[in-house]
């Protein structure tokens, strides 16, 4: 017997490794002050989401201190043993914690400069019942993606490093018009930071 979903959840990926921001593979990126904050890139990130809706972070399974900085800052906190899979794994991960939900907005927490209105925009389109949502700017598309339930069977059935692009390309998509050109900006590199 299936249970009625009863909520949105925001799905917070933060289990990658960085290793463009930090090829030697020491520390997390996430972890890293972002310019002119106190606050380190994955809670920017995740205070945004976290005005909007509940937010459950997904960390690779070893990130005790980026996990304890997430649930400070509100977040719900699961741990993904099989992270080093590919972003299908960690967003599959958060998945099945949230399934019961009606939709999900899944962020990516190297993406700090997302504004919270462009949150509450998805959230809207989930709310009218839209089943796949991606907010544009200046025409073009880019993060968080929201999904509504009736996807939660291709959630669950992802692979790879591609996150849920192939259902991008497979299903309708409202593009949401958003004033934000945070949804362009991730941090993969030290420059990125740098550029503030």
């Amino acid at each position: 017997m299936h249970s009625t979903p009863t909520s949105f959840r925001g799905l917070l990926l933060a289990a990658g490794k960085g290793t463009r921001f930090n090829p030697a593979g020491t520390g997390n990126k996430l972890l890293t002050p972002l310019p002119g904050s106190d606050q380190v890139i994955a809670v920017v990130a995740a205070r945004a989401m976290l005005q909007v809706l509940p937010v459950l972070a997904v960390v690779g399974a070893a990130d005790s201190e980026l996990g304890r900085r997430l649930a400070e800052a509100g977040c719900e906190v699961i741990g993904c043993d099989d992270a080093d899979a590919g972003m299908s794994a960690s967003l599959m991960c958060g998945i099945r914690q949230a399934r019961d939900a009606e939709g999900w907005i899944i962020a990516l927490a190297d993406m700090p400069y997302v504004q919270a209105a462009t949150h509450r925009g998805l959230l809207a389109a989930l709310k009218d019942g839209v089943q796949i949502a991606v907010p544009t700017y200046q025409g073009k598309r880019g993060n968080p993606v929201a999904f509504g339930h009736s996807h939660l069977d291709g959630l669950l059935s992802l692979s790879g490093d591609r996150g849920a692009r192939t259902l991008l390309q497979e299903f309708p998509v409202d593009e949401i018009p958003c004033n934000d050109p945070g949804i362009h900006r991730d941090i993969d590199t030290r420059a990125d930071l740098d550029a503030g």
